[in-house]
Parts: structure tokens; C-alpha cells; sequence
């Protein structure tokens, strides 16, 4: 591994069950030997989008490198969350943790087991929100907007930001 190119990746982790803010500590830590992380988000409590009858999540956005690939990336954040305590549910369900690949480097991919860049982050106030305190000025390489400009067009008020940070 240690030939391979460093990429910069930016990540979304969530979580909406049991101890929510010690699963994500568990997430960044996990991270670590696969990922050197740079800058990290506030931490933001959200309410649920899409399937709204479940608890608050927190939400927060990671930015780094890696020297894994695309794949080998989702699939080793997959393992992640499954140590960490992740159990099947319906699509947008309740999770104790959940681990997104927003960017990697400026990676358009459409593969049947992941799309880069994240084709929902624009839609979404609990990725934004933090990821504009990171990357505010990151381009999406499909509609050459920054990140910054995307939230502007969101239109939605804050979601609360902790005082704590990961």
C-alpha cells in the first residue's frame, strides 16, 4: 500500500442511536490507520431527513488522505462500521453510525456500489452545514459550484452546533 498515490478524501459519519457522539469518536478513531485526517467539523445535531419518525442524529465532516482506492476505501469503511456496532435497517433508518465518501480527490465515479461524489450531499443541510466549515471553498468537479455556493442554494436554516468536537 505504501506505493499508492495519496488522495484527498472528504467524509460524512452520522449517527442516531445508543451513545451517538462516542460512535462517532469510535468512527475517527477506526479511520486512523487507513486515513490521516486533517481537519474535522463541529459536530451538528440534526433532525432525520427522509424517514422522519426516528431520533435526532449528530452529524459531523471529516477531511484527509488515503492511499486506498475508491473501493477499497467504502469497503474497509463498511468493516469500520460494522465493528463499531452497525446493523442492517431499512434505507435511511436509525444506525449507530454511518460513514459517507463526499469526495474523493475530484473522483467522478458511477459504479453500482458507490458514486463520487456523493450524488445526495447537495440536498443535504447535515453534510453541508459541516463540510462548508471545512471545505467551504471545495469545488464539486460536476457542477462547479463550491460547496459554499451549494449551501447558499440549500436555502435551510443551521441545524444546531454542539460545543463539543470530535
Amino acid at each position: 500500500m505504501t506505493d499508492a498515490p495519496v488522495t484527498s478524501v472528504v467524509l460524512a459519519l452520522g449517527s442516531n442511536m445508543g451513545d451517538r457522539m462516542m460512535a462517532l469518536r469510535e468512527a475517527v478513531k477506526g479511520l486512523h490507520p487507513f486515513m490521516t485526517i486533517e481537519k474535522m467539523s463541529p459536530v451538528y445535531e440534526t433532525d432525520p431527513a427522509y424517514v422522519t419518525n426516528q431520533p435526532a442524529f449528530l452529524n459531523a465532516v471529516l477531511s484527509g488522505t488515503t492511499r486506498l482506492e475508491p473501493l477499497a476505501l467504502l469497503w474497509t469503511i463498511k468493516d469500520l462500521e460494522n465493528e463499531i456496532g452497525r446493523m442492517p435497517t431499512f434505507r435511511n433508518g436509525p444506525r449507530i453510525i454511518d460513514i459517507d465518501i463526499l469526495f474523493y480527490g475530484d473522483s467522478v465515479l458511477q459504479l453500482p456500489e458507490l458514486t463520487l461524489p456523493h450524488p445526495r450531499m447537495g440536498e443535504r443541510d447535515f453534510v453541508l452545514y459541516p463540510l462548508n466549515d471545512i471545505a467551504g471553498d471545495k469545488i464539486h468537479p460536476q457542477n462547479g459550484l463550491t460547496v459554499a455556493q451549494m449551501l447558499t442554494q440549500l436555502g435551510q436554516a443551521a441545524p444546531r452546533r454542539l460545543d463539543e468536537h470530535l
